[in-house]
């Protein structure tokens, strides 16, 4: 088939990381959830993803054989790649004309490798919904759905769990639960009571300790929890956690709101350190943050609180009106804990875009 410009179609999606506060910790089936998570959508740390699409000829022979690549920052990533056309095979139930098309996605993040950040929750979401963007645009869903973020959910879970929850901006649940109407195992939804306004201009300061891989991934830490003695008190303890959240986000209960925060972070590392004998995860540097952190809050009354990734590295949560003086503490007081010095600066965002094409 000859490769002209014209054969080619396009389109483009910038997608964010996000930050679960309530975090989801084992799963089950094709990767469903055991327990209701919720997140905050970020801003700044997204991954921009551009899909190039054609029709084959004739369709591939085998699932095996699906014509995909993928680039990153302009170098063909194949690791990745594999991890792409797994995804793709994952999909072709919901999705069976992958097998009569040629994808290529070329795609870049704005925040680097390994630093706390979600990237599998940016990466797989945007190319989530060049897809889905890509099958509408063929008309190729039938019949064709009136929910575009609600499918762009459902199949990004299938990725990355975290994916699911990066489709939508704000406050973001996913996981059923008597709580939340319309909530569901199978994709993400904003959180539909009305949040104070206290609560939409939260800024999240991620602090790189360590920007090594870490020895136990987030996929090998899920698998972990089917056998672990605690699980079932873990999964009990996540849904408590969720109700007192979405009291205090209701009341505007400052106290209650960093007590389950910091919570579910040394549980999520609890369960961590009591699955593996690499689990321990937490860095000195870490636990010198954290109490760091904690004397500044009882220093300053302000609402400042820590959180956690399956990593070493600390996501700071404070509010906007009191940039200056957390931004001051953190360049005076937590730098000296990170690798190099280094953080960056995020805040609460409203979800993924398009980008057009000029």
């Amino acid at each position: 088939m000859a490769d002209k410009k014209s054969d080619w179609k396009e389109t483009t999606w910038v997608s964010p990381s996000n930050i679960a506060l309530i975090k989801y910790w084992g799963k089950h089936g094709e990767q469903l959830p055991n327990n209701p998570s919720l997140s905050l959508t970020l801003k700044n740390s997204v991954t921009k993803t551009k899909l190039r699409y054609r029709r084959l000829d004739e369709p591939v022979p085998d699932s095996e054989d699906l014509k995909v690549a993928y680039w990153f920052d302009g170098e063909r990533n194949e690791a990745f790649e594999r991890k792409v056309a797994n995804y793709l095979r994952r999909l072709l139930p919901e999705m069976p004309y992958l097998t009569s098309l040629e994808l290529e996605f070329q795609s870049t993040n704005t925040f680097p490798h390994s630093t706390g950040i979600a990237s599998s929750a940016s990466s797989m979401s945007a190319i989530t919904l060049c897809l889905v963007d890509m099958e509408k645009k063929m008309g190729l869903r039938k019949p064709p759905t009136q929910d575009l973020s609600r499918r762009a959910s459902h199949l990004a879970r299938l990725g990355s769990g975290s994916a699911c929850r990066s489709v939508y901006g704000g406050w973001v649940t996913w996981g059923e639960d008597g709580l939340l109407p319309d909530s569901s195992d199978r994709y993400a939804s904003p959180l539909e009571q009305d949040i104070p306004e206290q609560w939409q201009n939260l800024r999240d300061a991620i602090l790189i300790v360590n920007s090594d891989r870490k020895k136990v991934s987030s996929s090998a830490g899920h698998g972990l929890m089917s056998n672990h003695p605690f699980a079932e008190g873990r999964y009990r303890q996540a849904r408590k956690h969720l109700n007192c959240m979405m009291l205090a986000l209701q009341n505007g209960d400052e106290k209650t709101f960093v007590e389950v925060v910091e919570s579910e972070a040394l549980s999520l590392h609890g369960l961590l350190m009591t699955s593996s004998q690499d689990g321990l995860l937490l860095q000195p540097e870490s636990l010198q943050i954290i109490n760091a952190v904690r004397a500044f809050r009882e220093k300053t009354g302000l609402m400042v609180c820590f959180t956690l990734d399956a990593g070493p590295n600390v996501h700071l949560l404070y509010r906007d009106e009191d940039k200056e003086m957390v931004q001051q503490f953190i360049q005076e007081e937590l730098l000296p804990f990170c690798e190099n010095r280094q953080w960056i600066d995020d805040e609460i965002g409203e979800g993924p875009y398009k980008e057009e094409i000029k």
